[in-house]
């Protein structure tokens, strides 16, 4: 991991936790202000994280406990009456709230992590301390109707920006993967989920400010609903992805490929594309074209020693892989991903990005797993030395930057 990296990482938590540890002493210094107030958006942010997504990642997994402490921080009124709560009781609220619903997830093994609790600390903040040192003194009483609401959409949407960056930063220290590529995924995913949390937040606020406490079963309805949907889908896209890597298997159970090679080029064909700066989409396809990259050999009547194609004549891994991008058609799997598994024998200078990927990925995990302990640096090598006509030079420089930093985890064999 490069310096700059965990320090990033310190300087993150270290704010969320000065944030967090000086909200909470203003909030026992001055007292709890609206206690009835304070606990029922309380209760909305911990039934929030109680039902939070644990699946496959997402941007937001727990977006009613989103909406919730960003509407409680851009509550001016209550049924018509000032609020006094201030900044520091909303992030005292939001994290205790935040904790108390993450104890049965924490219980599983499941809780939220400490990025995750850090970027709800230091977002609420964010909005909290734009908004309420402003009602407080009294700079939004001419902002009435129209103009209100259209102010808090204008502060939710600064929010939703500041967080997407506060979770590529995370995500870039955490992963190394390019900052650049990992924020430009979070922005799209804002008009998605987050789009969602934004709207529901201000409704909430300003449904509060006329109806009061009442208006926060009625709103978080849409929001839970939409949440259950997600996760059906969520459910959809595992199983079709499970489906897919069953498929790839069919190879290893067939005695065509070693156990575990399908896993293995697909997780390092991830780790690269991030690392070139693919989409979450492109990233999708190139998953399930390295799973499947091998399925042509399902059609050859002599099996390939120990799979490994890279030593094939060319002419003898086009027609694999021809014949692979066949099966991949008939199994009615993305057509995107039948070309990517049928051209990754191609001239490299011919080839979508995805299908370099697979082929370079491809013949360094065959050339390193039977290389012994000098193995990889060896294969590695080789690949550089066959840069000028069989693999993407930007595409093997990726690959050795990926395994130089050493945080990728490969399924094991087995």
């Amino acid at each position: 991991m490069n310096a700059h990296r965990p320090l990033l990482l310190r300087l993150v938590h270290t704010c969320a936790g000065l944030l967090a540890v000086g909200s909470l002493a203003a909030t026992l210094w001055s007292g709890l202000e609206e206690r009835g107030v304070a606990l029922a958006f309380g209760l909305l942010v911990a039934v929030g994280e109680g039902i939070r997504w644990n699946g496959e990642r997402v941007r937001e997994a727990a977006p009613l406990g989103a909406a919730g402490a960003l509407s409680y921080a851009l509550l001016g009124a209550d049924a018509g009456q000032p609020t006094r709560h201030g900044a520091a009781q909303v992030v005292t609220v939001v994290l205790t709230a935040s904790l108390l619903g993450s104890v049965p997830h924490i219980a599983r093994g499941q809780g939220p992590t400490v990025d995750h609790l850090a970027r709800r600390a230091l977002t609420v903040g964010f909005v909290a301390v734009c908004f309420q040192p402003l009602y407080d003194r009294g700079a939004l009483t001419d902002w009435v109707g129209p103009a209100y609401a259209l102010l808090l959409l204008a502060l939710l949407s600064l929010t939703a920006l500041y967080d997407a960056v506060l979770a590529a930063a995370l995500a870039h220290a955490r992963t190394g993967w390019p900052f650049v590529p990992v924020l430009r995924d979070e922005l799209r995913a804002v008009p998605g989920i987050g789009t969602a949390v934004i709207a529901t937040g201000a409704v909430m606020a300003l449904a509060v400010a006329v109806m009061g406490l009442w208006a926060l079963p009625v709103f978080s309805v849409p929001l839970l609903l939409a949440q259950l949907s997600f996760r059906r889908y969520a459910a959809v896209r595992a199983t079709y992805r499970q489906t897919i890597a069953s498929l790839a298997r069919a190879t290893e159970i067939a005695g065509c490929t070693p156990s575990g090679h399908a896993r293995r080029v697909a997780a390092l064909s991830q780790a690269v594309g991030r690392d070139l700066g693919l989409t979450e989409p492109e990233l999708t396809v190139l998953e399930y074209a390295a799973l499947m990259h091998d399925i042509g050999q399902l059609s050859l009547v002599d099996p390939v020693p120990a799979g490994a194609t890279a030593a094939l004549p060319e002419a003898e891994q086009r027609r694999i892989a021809l014949l692979g991008g066949a099966v991949v058609r008939q199994t009615g799997v993305d057509p995107r991903v039948a070309v990517v598994v049928e051209r990754q024998a191609d001239p490299y200078r011919e080839q979508p990005l995805a299908a370099r990927i697979v082929r370079a990925v491809n013949a360094y995990e065959e050339k390193a797993r039977d290389g012994g302990p000098g193995g990889p640096l060896a294969a590695l090598e080789e690949l550089r030395l066959a840069t000028g006509g069989q693999y993407a030079p930007e595409v093997v420089e990726s690959l050795a930057r990926v395994l130089a930093r050493g945080c990728l985890t490969l399924p094991v064999t087995g």
